[in-house]
């Protein structure tokens, strides 16, 4: 790939915004950390685009971004383990079929996150997003010998992984959570927006992820205005990753999962901060949800 320009820049971060975010959410074992993970690693691209050489491969150097990024993170919440424990042996990297392949790319975030991080980065780039084994080595900056031995091990331990029993189910919403979530959902169904506009606080943050964000309840009240333009959502209480959240389906497509979510921030009675997921569709790829039948 030649040299990018700043424009070109701009375009890669866009049309690969899902796929970093797919490999930032398994490497976190949370779609809702990988985003934050991944706003950190475009923030860090561009400010680096500017002074760096120039760069000749965009992709492989933002997924270079995107992956310290991501042990910085796992850093910070003491789960990193030590990347360079396995021992660099010479071992050919299994060659999958389809099926073996599909397999492993249907893992959860929770059965990733079993995997030790040189593990688990190796077997998400090369299985889940379809790297090359030399790509894999430039983004982790590894030997071919280690990535050959830690894609080997991934991949045996998400064998054992998928022959043990289901996790247990998830606990439900709490009683206060349910009573909260469904007041705001129900209102929000109706059309009520004056209803929803009285519930939420006068310092009220939104975040409309991959869009923008807006402060303060006459800069968020836009943000409800343009929902009663139109008709493609329906609301459910439930949870994203053990996580209260609103779950937003397409009545257009009632057998469909859900496209995106919302998270809320509660003060007292007051909803106190808004994380849409509405423009970043990709973010409720691989999520753990469910709907609350309490």
């Amino acid at each position: 790939m030649p040299a990018s320009s700043a424009v070109d820049l701009e375009h890669h971060l866009a049309a690969m915004r899902p796929r970093l975010h797919r490999y930032c959410a398994r490497m976190c074992g949370s779609v809702i950390d990988g985003e934050d993970v991944l706003q950190d690693a475009l923030i860090k691209a561009v400010e680096a685009f500017g002074s760096a050489a120039p760069v000749e491969n965009v992709e492989a150097w933002l997924f270079r971004i995107a992956h310290n990024t991501a042990l910085d993170f796992l850093r910070r919440r003491n789960r990193q383990e030590a990347l360079h424990a396995a021992e660099e042996v010479e071992m050919i990297a299994d060659r999958l079929d389809e099926l073996e392949r599909r397999q492993i790319a249907a893992s959860s975030l929770r059965t990733f996150m079993r995997l030790p991080v040189a593990q688990r980065a190796s077997v998400i780039l090369m299985d889940v997003l379809g790297c090359s084994l030399q790509e894999v080595c430039g983004i982790m900056d590894f030997s071919l010998p280690a990535v050959k031995a830690a894609l080997h091990r991934g991949r045996t331990q998400l064998r054992a992984f998928a022959r043990e029993p289901d996790d247990a189910p998830r606990p439900g919403l709490a009683e206060a959570d349910r009573v909260r979530l469904n007041a705001y959902v129900s209102r929000f169904n109706a059309r009520d927006f004056d209803a929803i506009r009285a519930m939420i606080a006068d310092d009220i943050r939104l975040e409309l992820v991959n869009r923008t964000r807006l402060n303060g309840k006459a800069e968020v009240s836009r943000y409800f205005t343009n929902y009663s333009k139109v008709g493609d959502w329906h609301l459910v209480a439930g949870q994203v990753e053990g996580r209260p959240a609103i779950l937003v389906f397409d009545p257009r497509e009632p057998d469909a999962p859900p496209k995106s979510f919302m998270l809320l921030d509660w003060s007292a009675d007051h909803v106190a901060a808004i994380r849409d997921f509405r423009h970043a569709p990709y973010a409720i790829d691989g999520a753990e949800w469910v709907v609350d039948v309490g």
